[in-house]
This record gives structure tokens, C-alpha cells and sequence, in this order.
């Protein structure tokens, strides 16, 4: 009786609420139909609001103008750094012996850097800081654990101790909702396309 009366309201609720296709405007769009009116559905894209009483000439704003400039400049590079995570964890994946693991990165990291060494070396230090924050937005993964994973724990140890001397930590993570959320806002607006 049950598995009936389940059919049933299936096939009501069905008829009295049917997505169709229509045309509005010379486009074919979603449409409900509801008791015979027909309701258009559109997908809008989202909309990033930030920061409305900012004055455009004061301190703040020029702060934030120089911070969409500089994480502009170091995403494509985040980006990159998340493709190629992912083609070394497979690449990777196959490997069992360590000495060809190190051979194999260390090929690879020769080549990135003939390819980005220049790029990366002409990059301010907040651009730095930027950079390294993307890179774990990207991968998941702090640059010190990415080091760590795929060059060693020694050499991580190396390249952190270096980067403390001026400044930097590579065992930042990043933190969208919190100190990192300026940079979430802009890495959002520029993947939808507002900037």
C-alpha cells in the first residue's frame, strides 16, 4: 500500500511541478510550470561585493589596489604550481626507489627552473609571501611539506632556515576566512572574471 500511495504522489507532485524549456528573449531557458504559469529560471553568475567605503584616495585603498596587483602577478604561477602537484604525485606515485625519485625531481626542478627561474627571482617580497600562500591554496599543502615530500626532509630543513633568515616561513598555510581573506576576495574575482 505504501510503495502505491509513493507512485502516486510521485506522479502528482510530477504534473503540477514540471521543468520544461522555454524560449524568453530568442533563448531557450529553464522554465517551471506551475499550475499553467510558466516561471523562466536563470542562472546568474556570482557577484563578489567588497569593501564599499573604502575612499578611493585614502591609505587603505591603495593598499589593497597594490595587494590585487601583486596576487594578479603571482596566481598564474600558483596555478601552475597546483598542475604540477598533481603530475608529480602521479608521476611519482610509480617510483620505488628513492635514487630515482631524487634523479627524477631533481630533473624536473632543473627545468622549472630554466623555465620560471627569472620570473620568480623578479618578484617583490610581499609577492613572495603572496606566492607562497597560493601555493598551499592550490595544493593543500604548505611549500615547507611540498619540499619535505618531494625533495626530502633535509633539504626542506635547508630551504626553511633560509627563508627565515629574510623573512619568509615556508610553513605558512593560508587561511581564507581570516588573515587570508582579502586575497581569497581578489583570487575569487579574478577566477569569475571581475578583475
Amino acid at each position: 500500500m505504501n510503495k502505491k500511495l509513493g507512485i502516486l504522489i510521485f506522479i502528482l507532485v510530477t504534473c503540477w511541478y514540471q521543468a520544461t524549456c522555454q524560449q524568453v528573449g530568442g533563448q531557450d531557458v529553464k522554465a517551471l510550470v506551475i499550475d499553467g504559469d510558466t516561471i523562466p529560471m536563470i542562472d546568474l553568475t556570482e557577484v563578489y561585493i567588497y569593501r564599499k567605503d573604502i575612499n578611493k584616495n585614502s591609505a587603505e585603498a591603495r593598499k589593497f589596489n597594490r595587494l590585487v596587483q601583486n596576487v594578479k602577478r603571482v596566481y598564474p604561477y600558483a596555478k601552475l604550481a597546483g598542475i604540477k602537484f598533481n603530475e608529480y604525485s602521479i608521476l611519482l606515485a610509480d617510483v620505488k626507489s628513492e635514487k630515482v625519485k631524487k634523479a627524477l625531481m631533481k630533473k624536473e626542478q632543473d627545468e622549472l627552473e630554466a623555465q620560471f627561474g627569472n620570473d620568480l627571482k623578479s618578484m617583490t617580497f610581499s609577492q613572495g609571501k603572496i606566492l607562497l600562500k597560493l601555493v598551499d591554496r592550490q595544493t593543500g599543502n604548505s611549500s615547507y611539506e611540498l619540499l619535505q615530500e618531494f625533495r626530502g626532509r633535509f633539504v626542506a630543513f635547508f630551504w626553511q632556515s633560509f627563508a627565515r633568515i629574510f623573512g619568509y616561513n615556508l610553513k605558512m598555510g593560508y587561511d581564507p576566512l581570516g588573515e587570508d581573506k582579502d586575497i581569497e576576495l581578489i583570487v575569487l574575482m579574478i577566477e569569475n572574471g571581475t578583475i
